[in-house]
Order: structure tokens, then sequence, then C-alpha cells
């Protein structure tokens, strides 16, 4: 049985789509988060960066490399965050949060994830 926080998620992720593809400033920020994507993923498989309960991107230890990447990525997550909650009347904070949940059902096993609690663990 899908639960209501997979239906609010995928419901976000269809208007993410809707709202990317209508916008040319999202356009960009589009390109630029295929552009990191490469490094954001190769931080996760060394088990450096993790996903966040709030839909951001979390370092997870002292090392910090490509911080720059990380952040550039977290600004446009929050962009795109505060773009759907201000079409659907919400919160960016409960945009974050649904995509978070989003986001932890489809990372590959051995990916780190925030569970709604804050305990961290790897899929």
């Amino acid at each position: 049985m899908r639960t209501p926080k997979f239906l609010i998620a995928t419901i976000l992720a269809a208007l993410t789509v809707l709202l990317l593809a209508q916008a040319g400033l999202a356009d960009d920020i589009k390109d630029r988060m295929k552009a990191r994507l490469p490094v954001i993923t190769e931080l996760k498989a060394q088990g450096l960066l993790g996903e966040n309960n709030k839909g951001f991107l979390e370092f997870r230890g002292g090392q910090k490399p490509n911080a720059d990447v990380v952040q550039a990525e977290n600004a446009d997550r929050a962009a795109v965050y505060k773009a759907i909650a201000q079409r659907q009347k919400t919160t960016p904070d409960f945009v974050g949060q649904a995509r978070a949940a989003q986001i932890a059902e489809k990372e590959p096993a051995g990916f780190w994830v925030q569970d709604a609690g804050g305990a961290w663990k790897r899929k």
C-alpha cells in the first residue's frame, strides 16, 4: 500500500518537472544540477556525503571535498523548493522534506540517508 508521504512526494516530483519545464531560469538550474551530478554521486559513493531529511546534501564527517559544489547544489535545491512552495501555497520546508523522502527511496545501496527522526543510516 502506498503511503500518503509517497503520494505527496510523487506529486511534488511531477510538479518540479512541470515547473522546471516552464521557467527559463529553471533551465539554468536544471543544467547546473546535471553538471554537478557526477561529483555529487562520487562523494556519496565514497561515503563522504549524504541526503538529509530536509532535502539537502550534508557532509558525513570532517572531510569536505568539493564543498563549493555541494553548497551550490543546496542553493539551487532551495530555489526549486521555494518556487514549488509558492505555487502550492505551502512552505519550502515541507517541499524539502517531501523531496527528501523521495530521494531516500531511490538512493542506491550503500549511500547515506537521514530518516525523518534525524538518524543517519546507509541504505
